[in-house]
């Protein structure tokens, strides 16, 4: 490979936006088959870049999280040059993420305006009014300030080998031949994403009272650890049982591997969500404070969720009238009936509505 023959781009630091990326990666490897493309990552979204096939190189960023640290950006350049780079694409619209690749002397530097990054983005793209969704908006930028992206964009792809799957369920005592439906009850962007673990432990009596031998898996970081130990503690009688909380056990690697085995998924908008939809499980998406046309999940099935209230989506971490209503109106009821239709029961179980 010669000199100036390699793509570099700058994640997201969110897991669900990495995932979202995904078709840019595709659109940039079509139209340049013989460049490799590095992706230089925060290691919290590591993960799901080694699952992108076409991400030739992960690079795992050096620097503390909110921190300009110049030098140590400076110095991190002098080693991304020597790898020779023709293009970068900078996709967090800060500006100490463009300082990366002008430090470098990458030629051509491409991403949205951002924090005023004029000179060290020089192909500027400007964002969205209205918005677009976050995978047009990414794969934007594989062509030309103002030129429209051609068709329709293949949804976002991960790819899991069925052996990882199969050891992390042994590892984690996963019966990987019974149905499994997955939860993610957390959200790292705050509590307003939520909805109440009551109503999950709810909704994991009803699956487990529904689908004959099922597995209910609570996936999350370990900062979702207490939330998912909630919901356990609201399943009601013997269904508790089969609800498992894993939160904070696994590893993200560990989670994708278990959410591409789910029959379903039911979700906050989260990372995990993302990583289910492009694993293209059958999803069911709650929506709150967040925008559900912004984010959306793609896979081919999917159901959302939204009370589209006239206070949401307000995109706070917290909900600034402090009632909730966005999620503590969603009932159970109004998610159960969602779920039912996707229960995908194995070996010709029937699911009991």
């Amino acid at each position: 490979m010669t000199e100036k023959d390699r793509t570099l781009v700058i994640s997201p630091n969110w897991i669900g936006d990495a995932v979202m990326a995904q078709p840019l990666l595709r659109l940039l490897k079509q139209a340049h088959p013989e460049r490799a493309i590095d992706v230089l990552a925060p290691p919290q979204v590591v993960p799901v870049w080694r699952r992108i096939q076409e991400a030739d190189d992960i690079l795992v960023t050096p620097f503390r999280h909110r921190a300009l640290q110049l030098g140590e950006r400076w110095r991190y350049a002098r080693i991304l040059k020597e790898r020779g780079y023709s293009d970068a694409y900078v996709l967090p619209n800060t500006l100490k993420y463009a300082l990366i690749p002008w430090l470098a002397r990458i030629p051509r530097r491409v991403g949205y305006k951002g924090e005023m990054r004029y000179g060290m983005v020089n192909v500027m793209h400007h964002d969205d009014k209205p918005r677009r969704s976050m995978v047009p908006f990414y794969a934007a930028l594989a062509r030309e300030p103002e030129v429209p992206l051609p068709g329709k964009l293949v949804r976002p792809y991960l790819v899991v080998g069925g052996e990882e799957t199969e050891q992390v369920g042994k590892r984690f005592g996963v019966d990987l031949s019974r149905p499994l439906v997955a939860f993610a009850p957390g959200a790292e962007f705050g509590i307003a994403k939520r909805w109440p673990p009551a109503y999950y432990g709810a909704l994991a009596a009803k699956v487990v009272d529904a689908v004959p031998g099922v597995q209910v898996v609570l996936l999350g970081s370990p900062n979702d650890r207490e939330t998912c130990d909630q919901v356990v503690r609201h399943v009601a009688g013997a269904a508790g049982a089969a609800v498992r909380n894993l939160a904070g056990q696994t590893s993200l690697d560990d989670a994708i591997a278990l959410l591409a085995r789910a029959s379903a998924v039911v979700s906050n908008d989260s990372g995990l969500l993302h990583i289910a939809s492009a694993l293209n499980r059958p999803v069911v998406a709650l929506y709150g404070s967040t925008d559900p046309d912004y984010a959306p999940p793609l896979s081919e099935v999917a159901r959302t969720v939204s009370l589209r209230l006239a206070c949401s989506p307000c995109r706070k971490r917290e909900c600034p009238l402090g009632h909730h209503d966005c999620m503590n109106k969603m009932s159970v009821e109004r998610v159960w009936s969602e779920l039912v239709p996707i229960l995908v029961p194995v070996k010709g179980s029937a699911v009991r509505a």
